[in-house]
């Protein structure tokens, strides 16, 4: 991977352990050892930007690093790329157990592609960690105005009205520029370390908790598809009635919530579920199985109660095998390339 301060990250880069090499995309979305399959729909523009880098790193026996492309401003860039660059992001952050939003002290500027990106991670809000880099080239009065920007900023995008943690600091091995705010910098990196280090610990909390989530989703998917096959005509006016009933989506919405209890924010996005719906054939959809809904319900009440009592267990297993695990950052851009998505996923080889 070359590394430099002009744009040089123009591809997904997966690093990971193994014997040292370049595995293109092409190749990589075939290996079966590998769990990268299904990234194959993205296409061949995807696929070109696409690669695995191997190394042999005791950091890497443990996490897998997952480097994005640098994301530019301006809507000719992203038309360019020549695939759907929030969607892969989206995949990614499905399957990984850390993303790190990264920005550069004097570069805080979020475009309308990395607004996107950040709007696909809602849903992800547990995973993301949001890194203010190389804030040593910074004195300390400028710093503090720095971080209400990047504050301000982002409270403008993530649109929760929780503070979202900002780890403050210079990730790399150089010597400090302004040296005034080392300690603070000093404690910023052990936090954001521990935070790291405790995600093999955690890892099967994190599998069981994603397991609840997407139970929860089929279940409200099921109910959505349920009410659209049921309100479809059997003869005539499919087309009228398709249409009707994706223009009152919400309506659909609200009163499955009220019929079932689901919570509101089990919901999906009702633009891109409206999106979806309209390329559907809604004749094709199965009717709702409350035989099925019951099993989920069963596997929600007393199946994972089950597997949790057992998660202290797998932890202390997994920490004695994994005792002198660390991490590591090195600096990915120097100045062109300042915003990056940098995902990190704790045994994703083993992930399916």
């Amino acid at each position: 991977m070359h590394i430099g301060p002009e744009p040089t990250t123009d591809r997904f880069s997966v690093v990971m352990s193994g014997d040292e090499g370049i595995i293109p995309g092409n190749a990589l979305v075939v290996d079966a050892q590998k769990p990268f399959r299904p990234l194959s729909k993205f296409g061949n523009n995807f696929l070109n930007r696409f690669q695995c880098c191997q190394i042999r790193n005791p950091v890497l026996d443990s996490i897998v690093i997952i480097d994005t492309p640098g994301i530019l401003s301006g809507e000719k860039q992203r038309l360019d790329r020549g695939y759907d660059f929030t969607a892969v992001v989206q995949w990614f952050a499905e399957h990984v157990d850390r993303i790190i939003l990264l920005f550069d002290a004097y570069k805080l500027d979020i475009s309308d592609e990395f607004r996107r990106v950040i709007e696909s991670l809602r849903g992800y809000d547990d995973k993301v960690r949001i890194v203010l880099n190389k804030a040593d080239m910074i004195d300390a009065q400028q710093l503090m105005r720095v971080y209400g920007a990047l504050m301000w900023g982002l409270g403008k995008v993530l649109g929760t009205p929780e503070v979202v943690r900002v780890f403050i600091g210079s990730f790399w091995d150089r010597p400090l520029r302004y040296d005034v705010n080392r300690h603070l910098f000093e404690l910023e990196s052990q936090d954001l370390f521990k935070d790291l280090r405790s995600l093999p610990s955690n890892a099967a909390m994190r599998k069981l908790n994603d397991m609840i989530r997407r139970a929860r989703l089929a279940k409200v998917h099921a109910y959505i598809i349920g009410h659209l096959k049921k309100q479809m005509p059997s003869i005539v006016g499919k087309n009228k009635k398709k249409q009707e009933l994706i223009n009152n989506l919400q309506q659909i919405y609200d009163s499955i919530s009220r019929l079932h209890h689901v919570s509101p924010g089990d919901f999906p996005k009702l633009s891109h579920m409206q999106s979806i719906l309209s390329e559907q054939d809604f004749t094709n959809f199965p009717s709702l199985k409350e035989r099925l809904i019951e099993q989920v319900d069963v596997m929600l009440t007393q199946e994972i109660p089950k597997l949790m009592q057992m998660i202290p267990i797998v932890s202390l297993l997994y920490i004695s095998q994994h005792a002198l695990l660390y991490f590591y950052f090195t600096i990915f851009q120097r100045w062109f390339l300042c915003i990056k998505t940098v995902m990190v996923k704790q045994s994703f080889k083993h992930t399916p």
